[in-house]
Formats: C-alpha cells, sequence, structure tokens
C-alpha cells in the first residue's frame, strides 16, 4: 500500500516508545552513516551498559537524555521501499499529556504501546480515549518487552483480550494487537524467533500495508476561508485547504455563514488555473460576483452545516487551572476564531470505565462534555461528518496557551431556534428623546475603595445635569437578580456575566448605566466590554491602595477575611487583577469624593 502514512506512537511512560521506532528506523537502514556512528557513542554514556540505546535517534533534548524520557513530541521523517511515513513519537507522562495530544491531532493510525510486565495502565488508557476524540480510527497496540516475561505466550494472550475489551469499551476503529520487544527488535521490523506461536506481521510490514483511507461520512464541497486574496483591484480570490468534496468552475457555492450565494469563476492550484479543486488541495477560487467573505467564513455547495453560537462539545482540558462555568476563551473552530464561554459543564468521564461523572469543573487532563457559547455565529458541524470544521481549541485570554482540544457533538437547537428580535423603537430612537449618549460606566476596584459612594456621588450630578441614569450596585443586585450566586470564581463569573447582559438593555433603553462591582478578574471585564459593546463600555478604575481600603474597613470584611472566617475574598484569599489600560483612573486616598467626581465628570465630556 503506497501514499504517505501519519502515525503516532503513545501509551503510559517508559513503555519503549522511542526506542521502538528507534530500532525500526535502524534496522531498516534509514539513518545516515554519521547518525549510526554517533549513536553507537551515545550509548557509551546512555542507560543500556554500553548496548545501543535506540531511544537516543527521537530524544534529543538533554534532559530527555539525562532522565530517559520523551518530554516534546520528535517527528520522524522516513521513507521504505514500499512507502513513506510522519511519526511523531510522544511523551507517556501525565504531565505531558498536551503534548501527546498535538501529535495525535495530525495522525491517521496509533501505535499504542504497553509493557506486557505491567499491563494496561492509566495513560495508556487516557491516551486510546485521546486519539479516539482526535478521530484516530486505526490502531495497534504493541505489546513491548515481551523478553521481559520471557516471550510468554499466555501473557500476550491475556493482555490481548484486555486490550480488545478495551477497544469495544472506546469504540475503537480497527484495532491490531502484536507482541514486540523494541531492544531486542522481535517483530519490529523482522519475525521474531523466540515468539513463533505468533504468526502475524511484524510492526513495519503491518505500517507498509495499512489502508487508512477509509470510508468518511464527509460529502459535499467545504473550504473554510482562511486568507483572502486581493492583488489588485480587478481580483479577488479566497484561499483555504478543501476539507472535503469537490468544486468546479461554474458551479453554484453558498458562503457561510451570510448565506448568499455565487458561481465559482475561476480555480487557482499552486498559482495555476485549475478545472477542479478537491480534498486535501490548497486553493484559491475566485466568484462571479461580489459577496460578503472574510477569514472563517466557509464556502459549501451540497452540504448542509449548521450556523450559530452555540453547541456541545467532548473535549480534554489541558490547562493547569481548573476549567470552571462561564469562563471565557478564545475559540478557534475551522479558521475562525471568536470570543466564547463554557456555559455549562455536563460532566467529565471516569478515564478507566468511561462512565460519565457530576462535574462542575474540570481538572488538567481530564476529558469532559460541555457547552460553549461564542458571541457571534460560527460554522461548524460535527466532527463524524466534518472534521475541519467539528474540531476547535480553546484559548486562555491572557496568557495565549491552549487550554483545551475538543470535537463538536452537536448544535445546540436553542441557539437556531431563538432569534433577536428587531424592534421599530430602536435604542437611537430612545436615546435622541433623552438626548444622551447612553453609556455603561464600568466602576471596579477593591472593596473599600470608594466605588459605590464615588458611583452614587457621579449619578446624583449627571441627574442635577438632566442625564437619565440608573445605578447598579453589587450589593444590591446581590440581594435581588443574583441571589442564588456565591462567591466561588464560577459564581462571580456568571454575576458579571448577568450584570453586563442588564446594562446593555438598559443602555438600549436610552440610559446611562453606572455599575460599581468589585469584578476582580481582568477577563470577565473583558467579556463585559463585548456584551455592552466597545463604544458603550467606559471602564473606571477606582486605584485605592489595598492598604487604605483595609483601614477603611467599612463593612469588617477585611478582619473576618484575615481571621479565616471569609473564603475567596478579594484582595486577601482571592487576587484582584487591576485594569492595565482604564478609560479612567481615580484614587480615593488622595482625593477626596467630591474631587473624584469633579475628576470622572470632567473626563466623561468625551463620552457623553
Amino acid at each position: 500500500m503506497g501514499g504517505l502514512l501519519k502515525f503516532i506512537t503513545c501509551g503510559s511512560v517508559d513503555d519503549g516508545k522511542s526506542t521502538l521506532i528507534g530500532h525500526m528506523l535502524y534496522d531498516a537502514k534509514l539513518i545516515f552513516a554519521d547518525q549510526e556512528r554517533a549513536l553507537e557513542l551515545d550509548s557509551r554514556m546512555g542507560s543500556r551498559e554500553g548496548e545501543i540505546d535506540y531511544s537516543l535517534l527521537l530524544d534529543g533534548l538533554m534532559a530527555e537524555r539525562e532522565q530517559g524520557i520523551t518530554i516534546d513530541v520528535a517527528y520522524r521523517y522516513f521513507t521504505t521501499e514500499n512507502r513513506s511515513f510522519i511519526v511523531a513519537d510522544t511523551p507517556g507522562h501525565e504531565q505531558y499529556t498536551r503534548n501527546m495530544a498535538v501529535g495525535a491531532s495530525f495522525a491517521d493510525l496509533a501505535v499504542i504501546l504497553i509493557d506486557a510486565s505491567k499491563g494496561i495502565l492509566t495513560q495508556t488508557r487516557r491516551h486510546a480515549r485521546i486519539c479516539a476524540l482526535m478521530g484516530i480510527r486505526y490502531f495497534v497496540f504493541a505489546v513491548n518487552k515481551m523478553d521481559l516475561v520471557h516471550y510468554s505466550q499466555d501473557i500476550f494472550q491475556g493482555l490481548e483480550k484486555e486490550i480488545l475489551k478495551l477497544a469495544v469499551d472506546l469504540k475503537l476503529g480497527c484495532v491490531s494487537v502484536m507482541p514486540v520487544s523494541a531492544t531486542e527488535g522481535d517483530n519490529v521490523t523482522l519475525k521474531s524467533s523466540h515468539m513463533q506461536w505468533y504468526q502475524g506481521k511484524t510492526l513495519l510490514q503491518y505500517l507498509e500495508n495499512v489502508d487508512v483511507e477509509c470510508e468518511n461520512s464527509a460529502s459535499g464541497f467545504v473550504l473554510p476561508v482562511q486568507r483572502v486574496c486581493r492583488p489588485n483591484h480587478t481580483f479577488r480570490g479566497f484561499q483555504g485547504q478543501v476539507e472535503s468534496g469537490a468544486v468546479r468552475p461554474g458551479d453554484e457555492v453558498l458562503a457561510l455563514p451570510g448565506r448568499e450565494k455565487a458561481a465559482v469563476k475561476s480555480i487557482l492550484v499552486a498559482g495555476r488555473e485549475a478545472g477542479q479543486a478537491q480534498k486535501g488541495q490548497a486553493v484559491t477560487v475566485s466568484l462571479d460576483r461580489e459577496i460578503d467573505i472574510s477569514r472563517g467564513c466557509v464556502l459549501t455547495k451540497d452540504v448542509e452545516l449548521s450556523v450559530g453560537r452555540m453547541f456541545m462539545a467532548t473535549m480534554l482540558w489541558m490547562d493547569d487551572v481548573p476549567l470552571t462555568q462561564g469562563k471565557n476563551f478564545l475559540l478557534k473552530i475551522g479558521t475562525k476564531m471568536v470570543p466564547a464561554s463554557v456555559m455549562n459543564i455536563k460532566y467529565s468521564m471516569d478515564i478507566h470505565t468511561g462512565d460519565h461523572l457530576a462535574a462542575t469543573k474540570l481538572y488538567k487532563n481530564e476529558i469532559g462534555v460541555c457547552d460553549i457559547a461564542a458571541v457571534e455565529e460560527v460554522v461548524f458541524d460535527t466532527f463524524q461528518n466534518h472534521n475541519g470544521v467539528g474540531c476547535f481549541i480553546l484559548i486562555d485570554r491572557m496568557t495565549n496557551m491552549t487550554s483545551a482540544c475538543g470535537v463538536v457533538e452537536h448544535s445546540l437547537r436553542r441557539s437556531e431556534n431563538i432569534v433577536w428580535q428587531k424592534l421599530d423603537i430602536t435604542r437611537e430612537i430612545r436615546a435622541g428623546k433623552m438626548g444622551q449618549s447612553p453609556v455603561t460606566l464600568w466602576f471596579t476596584g477593591l472593596s473599600g475603595s470608594g466605588k459605590s459612594a464615588l458611583a452614587n456621588e457621579v449619578e446624583k450630578r449627571l441627574s442635577a445635569g438632566g442625564r437619565y441614569t440608573m445605578l447598579l450596585d453589587g450589593d444590591n443586585v446581590r440581594l435581588g437578580l443574583n441571589k442564588n450566586l456565591g462567591f466561588k470564581a464560577e459564581d462571580r463569573i456568571e454575576n458579571i456575566r448577568r450584570i453586563a447582559e442588564v446594562a446593555k438593555l438598559m443602555n438600549d433603553a436610552g440610559l446611562i448605566v453606572l455599575t460599581a462591582f468589585i469584578s476582580p478578574f481582568a477577563d470577565d471585564r473583558r467579556r463585559a466590554r463585548e456584551i455592552i459593546g466597545e463604544g458603550s463600555f467606559v471602564e473606571i478604575y477606582v486605584s485605592t491602595p489595598l492598604q487604605e481600603c483595609e483601614r477603611r474597613d467599612v463593612k469588617g470584611l477585611y478582619k473576618k477575611a484575615r481571621d479565616g472566617k471569609l473564603p475567596n475574598f478579594t484582595g486577601i484569599s482571592s487576587p484582584y487583577e487591576a485594569p492595565e489600560s482604564p478609560d479612567i483612573t481615580v484614587d480615593t486616598s488622595r482625593l477626596s469624593l467630591e474631587a473624584s467626581a469633579d475628576h470622572i465628570i470632567k473626563e466623561l465630556e468625551k463620552y457623553l
């Protein structure tokens, strides 16, 4: 079987993944003479008492060689007489599961190693689940270190039964099980003389002949637009990689999410005119008329994709900080990147049994099912139908690190059935009658900084000047609208989200809204700004220092927090993330209430 095969080696720590691939390359004469000589010299200082340590061909980091483990993903490209390969050798340690998931995301086949002397371990199960989550359908379970169990057929057959049961539990696709010894080379490239009871192929023979071009349920033409090419005023092309199907000049395509139609005028492949574009090709498509298409849109033909803001997903949580409901991220799905939040954690999965466990948080390396809501419409499908628009990542907005990867299970119907109702009396009409620009003045700062008193004073002055206002105070709102929320991280996130939504509605009514909330997390304030609107959100940072706030201690809360009677108290046992570039800043420890209000009113002239 020809063609390129992309595969991954994975499994628990010290199961012999790097050694297996290294031995395969060495035996098959797929390394250069200088590499072979360097391997022999390096092995003298290795962990095999001078014997060749084949893992050194892949473990290149100094820390990997010192500890005898794999930390980063090592990619190797090689070719035999029968096939070309790209292999991703991934780490087995639980703390490097993120790296393993990256390797799995590119592969068509997984080689999962199992130590014959230890059996199936937790990390083995986790890696198998992650591979299945990433859409891998072909699995080779290589029962390694058979030399340590004296090439026992009984031990192998016992493990084989467990592996096949695991495959059924995980609903894996095509599964093969073979006994190998990575260090001694048994059944790696050559048949083992120690296991004549095994009549199957060697690992290399299997990899050379396996056909991974499985039937795919993907139908129709799908092209996520990655870039709009505009070299001059006479040409506009939409560039991307075709995820499924084919298209030809003259075909009518539908652009999502806008649902506008146009005919394909021309197709460029590698800069040259082509008669068609098909799956896997990077192409430039031009249309016969101008329609609104930008990065993140999807061109389709003969296929129904979902367009909505909400969907249910299965995902792997990879961040050190636990995932809480309501937390905000950047969602990247297809070529689209938009702000989004995890609305609800439905359950997590038991890594051993696959049972659904009730959960309000996801911890590092846990797999769970969640509801995700984007701030605007995105184009998606189930991963089984179109994996190009059915998988996604969540990016932390503060660190830009990838926090989770996952796949779409299905659309949440309420996102499709509920449509914003356009009204005849608009925000502009209401604001015009009041003669003002409706904005939200978002006061943030520590408890005791003077937010409420200052917001109250500013509102009085605005009202005296003929403005129509509404003040939302933190304590007042928690006594009513948000009475059911506590002070855990997920409750604080939801508290701010609700306030932002209410403030937006009041702005739509034409009112100037003042809010006085600690709102300690920068991510939540950013989300509030997105909900309310960039041009309608004025962040006012009451920057009174903690020492002064604690000295005032108007409500006695700081004393309770210091005594350990008030957990999750901002500034003491919970952090306050100060705004980096607020619109207005005022310090009530330096200015009186009246002078502080004077400063804010003067600064507000450009907004009102």
